[in-house]
């Protein structure tokens, strides 16, 4: 899941990222609204955290241009002001989601997470492919039974790829899928993950690596 959290605070644009990112989401940061409408031209996000009170092109201007362009974002409000009047008006302007600050960080993962499942009500909760389970649920694994351990940015790799179903993922797309644009990444993480996830999976190999194109999971019937 992607996520852009749009916030002027660097201290909780800090905390709220950084939460989010331990839970093996991509996660983008924002400071200002022109900012957010640039990032979210040219990158699809599944939910925006949104400051209402940004500098320059506010919360409200942005929510409205979301909407404006039909995107599929799904749209979390933040604002100081939690009145009854102001949590109308925020909704009113198409956002998804509403809550006050301060918040409890617990809860605003929790409705994260629920956006982000309505941006894509199709994706089946369980996936299975080439002899892989993966509950993306309960965040539970398996390959022909057996249980794998795996660390959340595996998982992460993992669910991307079968979520492509065969198709290849690119290199940059899936970086873009799991640690996201401003996630500070070393060059060499994804060959390092990959690595890493393959062990765990075991034999016989059954992610592929596509010379010049990316990667995908292999046929059930012909592993490589």
């Amino acid at each position: 899941m992607r996520v852009l959290v749009v916030e002027d605070d660097a201290f909780l644009a800090k905390m709220i990222s950084e939460g989010l990112r331990r839970e093996a989401l991509a996660v983008d940061v924002s400071a200002d609204g022109l900012d957010a409408m640039e990032k979210l031209r040219f990158g699809a996000y599944d939910v925006m955290v949104l400051d209402r009170d940004l500098p320059g092109l506010n919360g409200d201007e942005v929510c409205r241009r979301v909407v404006a362009q039909r995107l599929l974002t799904r749209v979390l409000m933040l604002t100081a002001s939690d009145t009854v009047h102001d949590k109308v008006a925020g909704l009113g302007l198409g956002a998804d989601d509403y809550m006050g600050k301060p918040f409890a960080y617990q809860e605003l993962l929790a409705r994260v997470l629920a956006l982000g499942r309505r941006t894509h009500p199709a994706l089946p909760p369980v996936l299975e492919r080439a002899g892989i389970r993966l509950d993306t649920g309960s965040r539970r694994a398996a390959r022909d039974g057996r249980p794998l351990t795996l660390s959340l940015k595996e998982f992460a790799v993992l669910e991307t790829v079968m979520r492509a179903a065969g198709g290849v993922v690119g290199h940059d797309d899936l970086v873009e899928a799991v640690w996201g644009t401003d996630a500070g990444y070393q060059s060499n993480v994804v060959r390092v993950t990959l690595s890493r996830l393959r062990t765990r999976l075991g034999d016989p190999p059954v992610i592929e690596t596509v010379p010049g194109a990316g990667y995908r999971l292999a046929d059930d019937e012909d592993p490589r």
